[in-house]
């Protein structure tokens, strides 16, 4: 309950619930009848870790992570040993009394930032997706270098360790985890894709995560690289071995679980200060000795990820400028970097990490405070600045416009397809009404997504607009006449229940496009407000002949082919979409300047200026 309070109200107040949830906690454990929560790192590294990890894997994009997996590398390993390096050697120089080791085992309690609090973060502001990409992905991985540093760090503390034994605990724990986790990922899939019952497919996948992460662990293989190889897989597979249902229900399902663990664990972190104070007293250092530690183990953490991002930007620019012939890869702003450098959160697996370290560790209160001082110092310091300076560097928000242009396009793709395939399998017996309700609402579907962007500015609202506002109220009064037969018990409940599913079914359908956007600001303008502000596009062109019928002449000469067709308005010369391989209407733009291009498909009357990239 206390999780949910705080967590209604942080999100009403904008502010971070992760950092709400620690000050909660740390007030309720000088609360007199609070009892001692100790947070078992078992609990969180077993019990806690692998759902949280699962969750964010299943709903990761397996194509975006091999687009990224270079830079998705270097964040996840690369900085996790450079900030393991980096923290522990400040740790090592500002505590006293401690080894060597014990300052690189802190620098790797503190190393995976939870990127899942700057993505939070990312999306309400609008951060570029490909960024979010790269934080999400870095999330996934970095726990499992983390966990293995951490774990020779501890066997350094214990005695010696050789620089070939790190290496082959790294290599270890990559190829046993990265196989556990394949051979899990593909047996759950086949099982899941055999299994037609909703609930028994939901409880297979609360297992999936322990099964993967157990297996791995005992054969001393990285549990955390298992359960996320496994979880990327099945995320990946599952529009094909899910039925729709299945889909939403596991859907819905894991977004609850994840907001309840992570939200639940910052709460307990915040009960832990206390007892985490009382271990520091004894430890006979002064209090402004202890501010001093926990400061520059904060700083240093901070500025071992700033100074990572701005040395991968400054070799890539230099490796670019002695290397001209090198084929050149897209190097990214330095404002980009600027934001990844300072999404640096931790959160869960940080102090969970913390309290994994042996009880005969030099100092050991003092680096959980230290790990403790961190969590709470990155998501009050970072968490609270990094909304201001996404828009201070105004960097470019998701373009809700584009984003519809999309989604049209591939509705319009599968409609087409499911119109060939309705032609191709039916039979003469088929009730011509059927074939024709089919067709109807195939094309209303893909009309729909049109008309958000084509609709002329004279109309108040769109037939599918009027459509949706029609049937909700229908649906109002069917659901005032099923609350009558419900009372009176005129129907049987399970009867009644399945009426009501198909009613909610239906309603969520219609509400879809309704619903509040994610992004700060975000709104699709709509050529009513686009004619206004463009002149290209309220200027009044005169239809011109098409260059060609229906093809791409540019297309045809290259010997490629194309998705969807342009005409300019200018000239009429007809070229590919963005979506085809060579994207000849905006190579036409670029040649020509001809600002303005209209869909040359059937039926679609919307515009695109490039200039001022606005729809009309």
């Amino acid at each position: 309950m206390t999780v949910l309070l705080v967590s209604a109200g942080a999100r009403r107040l904008d502010w971070s619930a992760p950092l709400c949830l620690i000050v909660v906690g740390v007030a309720a454990s000088y609360v007199p009848g609070v009892p001692e929560y100790h947070l078992d790192p078992e609990v969180v590294l077993l019990g806690l870790l692998p759902p949280l990890l699962y969750s964010a894997a299943i709903q990761t994009s397996l194509v975006d992570f091999r687009k990224n997996r270079s830079a998705i590398g270097l964040m996840s390993v690369g900085l996790v040993v450079f900030t393991t390096l980096g923290v522990g050697v400040v740790a090592w120089a500002v505590i006293p009394g401690l080894p060597l080791a014990g300052g690189i085992a802190l620098g790797a309690v503190v190393a995976p930032p939870d990127a899942v609090a700057a993505s939070v973060v990312a999306r309400r502001v609008g951060m570029p997706r490909k960024l979010i990409r790269l934080l999400e992905g870095e999330s996934l991985f970095n726990d499992a270098a983390a966990l293995v540093a951490l774990r020779t760090a501890i066997a350094a503390l214990a005695g010696s360790v050789s620089l070939w034994q790190v290496g082959a605990d790294f290599f270890r724990a990559a190829i046993g985890g990265a196989v556990v986790g394949l051979v899990v990922g593909f047996a759950a899939a086949f099982v899941r894709a055999r299994l037609n019952e909703p609930v028994l497919d939901t409880a297979l996948s609360f297992a999936v995560p322990f099964i993967a992460y157990i297996p791995a662990e005992a054969i001393h293989g990285s549990g955390v690289l298992a359960v996320v190889i496994a979880g990327l897989i099945l995320g990946h597979k599952a529009p094909q071995i899910l039925s729709g249902s299945t889909r939403l229900a596991s859907r819905l399902n894991w977004q609850t679980i994840a907001f309840l663990l992570e939200n639940m664990v910052f709460l307990l972190i915040g009960l832990q200060l206390r007892r985490i104070l009382a271990e520091v007293g004894e430890s006979g250092l002064s209090l402004a000795m202890l501010t001093w530690i926990c400061v520059a183990v904060l700083a240093a953490t901070i500025l071992t990820r700033v100074l990572w991002m701005a040395g991968i930007g400054t070799v890539k620019r230099v490796e670019r400028h002695l290397l001209p012939k090198k084929p050149r890869a897209k190097i990214w702003p330095w404002r980009y970097s600027a934001v990844i450098a300072w999404a640096g959160m931790r959160g869960v697996v940080t102090l969970a990490a913390a309290f994994v370290l042996p009880a005969d560790t030099p100092q050991r209160a003092v680096l959980v405070l230290a790990a403790f001082v961190v969590v709470a110092g990155t998501l009050a310091v970072q968490g609270m600045t990094l909304p201001p300076l996404i828009r201070k560097l105004r960097l470019p928000r998701p373009d809700p416009a584009e984003d519809a242009l999309q989604e049209a396009a591939v509705l319009h793709d599968m409609t087409r397809a499911a119109l060939a395939k309705l032609e191709e399998i039916r039979t003469d017996d088929d009730p011509p009404e059927i074939i024709q309700r089919l067709r109807d609402r195939l094309q209303h579907r893909a009309d729909s997504a049109w008309e958000q962007l084509g609709r002329q500015s004279a109309l108040a609202e769109t037939p599918s607009d009027a459509y949706r506002r029609l049937r909700l109220e229908l649906l109002d009064v069917e659901r005032r006449q099923f609350l009558k037969a419900r009372d009176s018990g005129s129907a049987d409940d399970d009867v009644l229940r399945k009426v009501l599913e198909r009613l909610d079914i239906e309603e969520s359908m219609l509400d879809r496009d309704e619903e509040e956007p994610d992004v700060e600001g975000r709104e699709l303008r709509t050529p009513a407000a686009t004619a206004g502000s463009c002149k290209h596009l309220a200027h009044e062109w005169v239809e011109k002949d098409p260059s060609s019928p229906d093809t791409c002449a540019a297309c045809i000469e290259e010997g490629t082919t194309w998705v969807h067709l342009r005409m300019c308005l200018k000239c009429g010369n007809v070229a590919c979409c963005d979506s085809s391989p060579r994207r000849h209407a905006t190579q036409h733009f670029h040649e020509s300047r001809h600002p303005v291009m209209r869909s040359f498909e059937p039926g679609e009357t919307w515009r695109w200026c490039f200039v001022d990239k606005q729809l009309g």
